[in-house]
């Protein structure tokens, strides 16, 4: 089960997190900075709502800021698993709606993080391919690589849960 770490032929994206939308930000925990070396991506206070779907000790956020953390793998996600990717997303879209600054980050901030950002872009009246093409062009064109996922947000993630849970 991938949760981190590099992926071969992935590159680290050129910043620490990316505005998708108004208040609405896709990161991870590395980036490659200006020097071309891969830097460390700690969040401090710059977000009133972080969202980690993967947690490494020492990357924030500083004590007082709101944290939800809930692991999941870059690969098939179980029922259970979908279900805090759904309620991520709508804790996401409260937050944004009460004019909160949010954060959703995992390793790179490609997949896992585009996935619980998308299906809130999706939960606000997107379609699944509008939302994934708007992250790819704010992010990374690596954004959402994990097919998947894809296929996850274009069937739909209640769907998608619903057929998991019958075949658990």
């Amino acid at each position: 089960m991938r949760t981190r770490g590099e992926q071969r032929g992935v590159p680290a994206p050129d910043s620490p997190w990316s505005e998708i939308v108004p208040g609405l930000w896709m990161g991870g925990h590395e980036f490659r900075g200006g020097s071309g070396r891969l830097e460390f991506a700690v969040v401090r206070d710059e977000f009133d709502v972080v969202q980690s779907l993967l947690r490494l000790p020492g990357y924030g956020p500083d004590p007082g800021v709101e944290h939800h953390v809930w692991p999941i793998p870059d690969g098939p996600l179980d029922g259970t698993q979908l279900a805090g990717v759904i309620r991520l997303a709508q804790a996401a879209n409260e937050a944004l709606d009460a004019g909160r600054r949010v954060l959703v980050r995992c390793y790179h901030g490609y997949n896992r993080s585009g996935l619980v950002i998308a299906h809130a872009l999706v939960q606000r009246g997107d379609s699944a391919d509008r939302a994934i093409q708007q992250i790819r062009a704010r992010r990374s064109a690596w954004a959402l690589h994990n097919e998947l996922f894809v296929e996850y947000l274009r069937a739909g993630l209640p769907t998608v849960r619903l057929l998991e849970e019958l075949t658990e």
